[in-house]
């Protein structure tokens, strides 16, 4: 049996941005369904999406009435998804700067694992025309949190990433505390935690289609100083504040 497969898409004023994204993603991965997430975005990209899911019945539309940061939005994505019934939920960004087009090999690398990461830094991966700061910003985060945490994945801050349903579900993705860029470390670190087969497999990062990138140095330095707390009381307790997630529904 084909694996019901969906891609969780967040947007805020991503007007510009989302039916682009939702062209190349119905290209390159055709029998995938996609839901959008918009948190009432003032330009009207709500009403944009519910005119898309007029026209294409692989699109659906979960409206939430306010910004809440991308964490939020994620888990009210995957939970959704989970109620429709999805055996596997892709998490990207609706900006443009996950490629559609790398979707098929996320995709097939879920047959051997229980999740996927799109990754910046291992061996063909690459990014846009970043500053060096912004480089050494992006790799410095990754690094350091896999230090802290014990993670052995070199992309742990991307946002690009397959889920296996029962991966989520075992990992109490709705009681994950991060609201923001620091969701992305801390769902890898409950999967790690939880025994799961994690994969990476290397993607093109792009800067995004319109706009401005709304990632900045305070919000990487507050994910870090979240992380470091986790460390130091992972290395006092033996484990962080929040409990380590069942293993129920595993898949082996």
């Amino acid at each position: 049996m084909t694996a019901r497969t969906v891609v969780v898409l967040p947007t805020y004023n991503e007007i510009d941005s989302l039916p682009v994204v939702v062209a190349r993603l119905r290209e390159s991965a055709p029998d995938v369904d996609i839901l959008i997430v918009d948190d009432s975005s003032p330009d009207g990209t709500g009403d944009l999406a519910e005119l898309l899911s007029s026209r294409m019945p692989e699109v659906h539309v979960l409206h939430r009435a306010q910004k809440e940061g991308l964490g939020r939005a994620y888990i009210a994505g995957f939970g959704e998804a989970l109620s429709r019934g999805y055996d596997v939920i892709v998490q990207a960004d609706a900006d443009g700067s996950h490629r559609p087009e790398d979707l098929p090999a996320l995709l097939d690398a879920v047959d051997d694992a229980d999740v996927v990461v799109g990754s910046r830094w291992v061996g063909g991966g690459a990014v846009g025309a970043w500053s060096t700061g912004r480089y050494l910003l992006s790799r410095a985060g990754s690094l350091y949190a896999g230090a802290m945490l014990g993670l052995r994945q070199k992309d742990i801050t991307g946002g690009y990433r397959v889920f296996r349903a029962e991966a989520l579900r075992s990992i109490r993705v709705d009681d994950v505390r991060s609201h923001g860029y620091c969701f992305q470390i801390e769902t890898l670190d409950r999967a790690a935690r939880a025994g799961f087969r994690i994969i990476e497999v290397p993607i093109t990062f792009d800067d995004r289609l319109h706009g401005d990138s709304k990632m900045s140095v305070r919000i990487v330095v507050e994910a870090l100083r979240q992380v470091t707390m986790w460390g130091v009381r992972r290395r006092l307790h033996g484990a962080e504040d929040t409990p380590a997630p069942a293993r129920e529904g595993m898949r082996v």
